[in-house]
């Protein structure tokens, strides 16, 4: 199933169901409004839902109408949580080798333990909303992942038994400013907090089996496409680099307490090794945020030359089928200045 949220001057937003195809969609109201309510009661809610999904792929439904992505909010425009992992190593090497920054974490069980970040769950952003810019000189990143929305998971879950409560996924542009964490001993410590813009989704959020043989060993083994200012920067691969699987992560973060239903998941920045040719590291297949590429442009020529993204820039992120249909829609943003705030009144 695909689902997504429309826009309706709600928090929330209202739940739609969309085709496969991502042409047609229709309003399930009479089963639920909301996707939360889904993800709350989804053993009971789910089977009403798929019989309503087939009829809108075969055309049977009188009042469906044309999908239009520009009217969506994140498929959860709220969650009660947002973890941002670091599910692809090779992220963290290439910026410890640029960089020289602490070692990766310890290995378990002969794989590296992914890093994780809570982030702010409270409001995120549509595929199409802009990207505000609060200041000329903060360095907009992109990072362009995965995530997986969760059913209840029980504390000590095994990775095998976390990965049968993923209910969903989606792609993600988790905006990072990479001017911060300040130096200032008085702002340090909302570092983490200031450097990440609103998290924006892409427009539809699927059902595991809708990935059909790219979902295969519990990784998505589809490239994701990155398009900079119309230039196609990206094209890395989601499977291949990712050492532990949506399970593993899932059941790292459920050893001391439970998730519940609706948690929200992310990789981090899809990543691929690097492969040395002539004498030379070279990455063949892009890059998923603008500090890996300056860190292979270190790691290659000694200095970073790729600016950050500025006011007018465009991102499009975007992963298709084997079939060349794009399975989720697109994030497509802009980076826009922040508006005019109205001047101070004078004191009487």
């Amino acid at each position: 199933m695909k689902f997504a949220t429309y826009q309706d001057g709600s928090r929330d937003g209202q739940l739609v169901l969309v085709s496969r195809d991502l042409t047609m969609a229709h309003y399930p109201s009479d089963i639920a409004n909301r996707l939360q309510q889904v993800l709350d009661d989804w053993g009971y809610l789910a089977p009403a839902l798929r019989d309503l999904y087939d009829s809108l792929n075969a055309g049977r439904l009188r009042n469906a109408f044309a999908f239009e992505p520009s009217q969506c909010l994140a498929p959860l425009p709220r969650a009660y949580q947002w973890v941002s992992t670091s599910s692809y190593p090779g992220h963290a090497e290439l910026l410890r080798k640029a960089y020289a920054s602490d070692p990766s974490p310890p290995s378990e069980n002969g794989c590296a333990s992914a890093l994780a970040q809570h982030g702010s769950g409270d409001h995120f952003f549509g595929p199409h909303a802009p990207i505000v810019c609060p200041t000329q000189g903060d360095a907009i990143d992109f990072e362009a992942g995965l995530t997986v929305i969760t059913d209840d998971i029980a504390m000590h879950s095994s990775p095998e038994q976390a990965l049968e409560k993923i209910r969903l996924i989606t792609l993600v542009n988790d905006v990072r400013l990479q001017t911060l964490p300040s130096t200032d001993a008085q702002t340090q410590h909302f570092a983490h907090i200031q450097s990440k813009l609103a998290t924006a989704f892409a427009p539809v959020a699927v059902t595991v089996d809708e990935l059909g043989e790219a979902w295969n060993d519990a990784r998505v083994q589809l490239p994701l496409q990155c398009t900079w200012n119309t230039r196609k920067v990206g094209m890395c691969d989601a499977a291949c680099d990712m050492p532990l699987h949506f399970g593993h992560v899932l059941a790292q973060l459920c050893k001391t307490r439970a998730l519940r239903a609706g948690s929200i998941v992310g990789s981090g920045p899809v990543s691929n090794f690097g492969v040395e040719r002539d004498g030379r590291m070279d990455w063949p297949k892009g890059y998923s945020a603008i500090v890996q590429k300056r860190a292979m442009e270190i790691l290659q020529d000694g200095k970073a030359t790729t600016e950050f993204m500025q006011c007018g820039d465009t991102i499009h992120i975007e992963m298709r089928g084997r079939d060349g249909l794009s399975i989720f829609g697109a994030i497509a943003q802009e980076v826009v200045a922040p508006p005019q705030l109205p001047p101070k009144k004078a004191r009487s």
